[in-house]
């Protein structure tokens, strides 16, 4: 899967991709993602990528001349990509169903929004869709296209070292994950439940259902209510966040 960043704040994304899964999934091969400086493709020579808005207002706009050239570079080397992504508190909110849907796309391009936003052209010729990470403004995309491409990342064939792990956590399913134990048995007071210690795997798998279906009940009672709308053939194993 091919993934580029186009951000004016490179390093800070390339950091934040250095280690953990992504980046084990980055050096494997498994991912090829590419950050992009949006001052690359600036028209001047003093790189200027923002200017102040029409109609006046606090705060500045990103242009779309280096926004279009950045992509124009990126088709150029890297092909046409299947979805180009701008980060918004405008946009639709990540969820599970959003990553699943992007993790099948074999290329997406994140653009990075700043300042007080991005010039509306740039929203009309450029972007295939926008994504919101809630209803907060950041001081800018890059944290929300680390989390997209988290989000994705992980539910690629290959990037997990465990594939059930993508098929064992909240949200796939439209239910909360259940609690999880490990050494020691005992801690403070507190005790890991029995059920999980008797071996039983069947009474395990009850046990935990039961818990996800719990916490969902007490902690995200829409999730119970989306989940109840779609047709029991059309729903997903247990699955991930």
């Amino acid at each position: 899967m091919k993934i580029d960043i186009v951000t004016i704040f490179p390093g800070m994304v390339q950091a934040a991709l250095a280690d953990g899964i992504v980046g084990r999934a980055i050096a494997g091969g498994r991912l090829d993602v590419r950050v992009h400086d949006l001052r690359d493709h600036a028209t001047d020579r003093h790189r200027i990528v923002d200017d102040m808005p029409f109609g006046g207002g606090p705060g500045m706009v990103l242009k779309p001349e280096p926004m279009f050239a950045a992509l124009d570079a990126i088709r150029a080397e890297r092909g046409t990509p299947g979805a180009v992504i701008l980060t918004s508190p405008d946009g639709e909110r990540l969820n599970h169903g959003t990553a699943a849907r992007l993790s099948a796309v074999e290329h997406i391009v994140v653009l990075c929004g700043r300042y007080e936003g991005v010039d509306e052209r740039v929203r009309v010729g450029l972007a295939d869709e926008e994504i919101s990470v809630g209803d907060v403004v950041l001081t800018g995309g890059e944290l929300p296209a680390l989390m997209i491409i988290d989000a994705v990342a992980r539910l690629v064939p290959g990037v997990l070292g465990n594939e059930a792990s993508a098929a064992s956590e909240s949200f796939a399913s439209g239910l909360l994950d259940f609690p999880s134990y490990t050494r020691p048995v005992e801690f403070r007071g507190l005790s890991v439940p029995p059920i999980l210690l008797s071996g039983d795997h069947a009474a395990i798998a009850r046990w935990r259902s039961e818990r996800a279906r719990a916490a969902t009940r007490q902690k995200r009672p829409d999730l119970i209510t989306m989940s109840s709308k779609v047709p029991a053939s059309a729903r997903r194993p247990r699955g991930t966040s």
